[in-house]
């Protein structure tokens, strides 16, 4: 049974730190290009941050970079989004998706975590 499983959401002030973490199994995660979004009320659906298979190689939203870092752990099947200097503007549900080989034509996506940043 294929599942993504994403953790680590929660309620940080202004200015704090969160580590999501997206945990895979049922596929073979390491074929698999790994995304996070984000949706917000009242916001589309805002791509974050992805990482490729091989190299690892990681994209990021302009709003993000600087203070999100993504990796994987392809022997755990798993990815993390280390969240840095989070912002209001941060707060969203995030959800992990995963594309084989990052063609589009075969996604997974998780149920979400929620992230709220307030004081």
């Amino acid at each position: 049974q294929v599942q993504l499983a994403e953790s680590g959401g929660g309620l940080v002030q202004p200015g704090g730190s969160l580590r999501l973490s997206c945990a895979a199994s049922g596929f073979k995660f390491d074929n698999y290009v790994i995304g996070w979004f984000r949706l917000a009320p009242g916001k589309g659906q805002e791509g974050v941050s992805c990482i490729g298979i091989n190299d690892g190689s990681a994209n990021y939203a302009d709003s993000v970079k600087g203070r999100f870092t993504i990796s994987r752990d392809n022997a755990k099947n798993t990815v993390y989004l280390q969240m840095n200097a989070l912002k209001p503007e941060d707060a969203a549900v995030y959800y992990c998706n995963a594309d084989h080989y990052g063609l589009g034509l075969n996604i997974y996506w998780g149920q979400g975590t929620q992230v709220t940043v307030s004081s």
